[in-house]
């Protein structure tokens, strides 16, 4: 995460880094509240085999356990087609957003998340206006719905965003969704929540969506989103960017950032296409995040092909940093543009982006192996054993587990602490000294692959982990998940 969050990040202050540059290091890790175990649990969801176009999204929505309120499980978003434009002398955003979706069960309204910022003047279905209410962020639709029909809503709204508060005690994250600077710039990273912040949304992560962006502003400032950059034109001092984001994502995984920002295109050595966005004035982030091309060359070397058609970072008026899908949100500080951390954005694009949690009790399941990764790149960057990195990690880990709860069974108001990344990854350490290493990458290797533009749930992956290393897993898994206290190392 994220914001690696956000979502979030891994900010520098929850992450021990063997960086390789003097301003890349971080501080030590902070403290969290304590612990609550939220419920279980939610089924899998795969994409059929050989799914194409928008039955790619068909997701199988669910109550998330830790944060209920958030999200319509009765929804099943396909499709959503934000058309944005940004006013930074009123600060205004108008939008018009087509979504189309399944939907997930028969009922008389269709419910949606939009921040009672954003004014709904009007909604249409069918070429016909349909009521609505709007109250609190809750936005329900008057539309009769019958279960696995598709639907489409039109949704034309007008407001000041405002981010949202974030159930953290993080420093980096202790807001979600929209930012706006002094100047007027803008930028999203909202993990766990926060997307609702500037669109109508079912803002949780078991439900997957395609994304079209078309968004307008002031020139010579421009609008950056997830995927690919299929256009841009100016026009009456204005500049439109549209994008398209060919593979679904959850609404934690999108972003917008709009701002005087410079393109410098590349390609990484398997010949994907890199685009990079940073401040015009501000050309140091751009040298720094030009290493995105080397740290995906590693990552392939040990996860396989890159999953998706692009890769890219935009820099942003952010401590924080967020594996947002294709389009990665970094904020403008020495950590946060280090070769950690874009080594675990990127990982986070196989685990978290590729595949992803069906509840937000999982997400260690993101956090862990990109931690993991993380871990084995500093220490062959610092050339020491794995083993001495793990070392370095475990003398902090018992602390974090005291403060904010074991990795799957966190404290609700302690999102994104550093129990989710550090136990899970000495986790991972484990389980590779018990099986060796040739079955431990071949494992790390298969399982995206596996569930494809799907979400998963923790008893889904542990049994296709077991399966596949062909050992039980249990005793270990469930003492590094679960337990209250540290588990012994071997």
């Amino acid at each position: 995460m994220a914001a690696r969050g956000s979502a979030l990040v891994l900010a520098g202050a929850l992450l021990l880094a063997g960086c390789t540059e003097a301003d890349d290091q971080p501080s030590q890790p902070s403290a969290a509240p304590a612990p609550a175990t939220p419920s279980a649990s939610s089924a899998p969801t795969t994409p059929s085999p050989g799914a194409s176009g928008r039955d790619l999204a068909l997701s199988q929505p669910v109550e998330d356990s830790v944060y209920p309120d958030m999200g319509d499980p009765g929804v099943d978003a396909l499709h959503y087609d934000l058309t944005l434009d940004w006013d930074p002398g009123s600060r205004t955003l108008t939008g018009r957003e087509v979504l189309t979706f399944r939907a997930a069960d028969t009922a008389e309204t269709v419910r949606l998340d939009l921040a009672p910022d954003l004014e709904v003047k009007q909604v249409r279905a069918g070429g016909e206006e349909v009521a609505h209410e709007h109250t609190g962020k809750d936005l329900v639709v008057a539309l009769p719905v019958e279960r696995d029909e598709r639907y489409r809503l039109r949704i034309d709204y007008a407001g000041t965003p405002r981010p949202t508060e974030a159930p953290s005690t993080r420093l980096d994250m202790e807001a979600l969704g929209w930012h706006t600077t002094p100047d007027g710039e803008t930028w999203t990273m909202q993990e766990p929540y926060g997307a609702h912040t500037w669109y109508a949304v079912n803002d949780q992560p078991a439900d997957k969506a395609l994304y079209d962006f078309t968004v307008t502003v002031p020139s010579p400032w421009v609008g950056v989103a997830n995927g690919e950059l299929t256009s841009r034109t100016e026009a009456d001092g204005l500049t439109t960017t549209t994008w398209h984001l060919a593979e679904p994502a959850s609404s934690y995984l999108v972003t917008l950032a709009t701002g005087e920002l410079e393109m410098t295109e590349a390609t990484s050595a398997s010949g994907v296409p890199l685009t990079y966005w940073t401040p015009v004035d501000e050309p140091r982030w751009l040298r720094r995040v030009q290493r995105t091309g080397a740290a995906l060359d590693w990552l392939e070397e040990r996860l396989g092909p890159y999953p998706f058609d692009t890769a890219g970072v935009v820099v942003v008026d952010s401590e924080s940093g967020m594996e947002t899908q294709t389009m990665i949100t970094l904020g403008d500080t020495a950590y946060t543009t280090s070769m950690p951390v874009l080594v675990h954005e990127l990982a986070h694009h196989w685990y978290g982006n590729q595949v992803s949690p069906a509840d937000w009790r999982d997400v260690w399941m993101n956090e862990g192996m990109a931690m993991y990764l993380q871990g084995v790149w500093e220490a062959e960057a610092a050339g020491i054993p794995v083993a001495d990195q793990m070392d370095r990690w475990a003398v902090w880990e018992p602390q974090m587990r005291a403060e904010a709860g074991p990795p799957a069974a966190y404290d609700p108001q302690a999102f994104g602490e550093g129990n989710i990344y550090y136990g899970p990854a000495l986790m991972w350490h484990e389980v590779r000294g018990q099986v060796g290493d040739a079955a431990f990458w071949d494992m790390a290797r298969a399982w995206p692959a596996a569930r494809d533009n799907a979400n998963a749930t923790r008893e889904d992956y542990l049994a296709w982990v077991e399966e596949r290393l062909g050992t039980d897993l249990d005793a270990l898994t469930d003492a590094w998940l679960l337990d209250e206290s540290s588990p012994l190392r071997d």
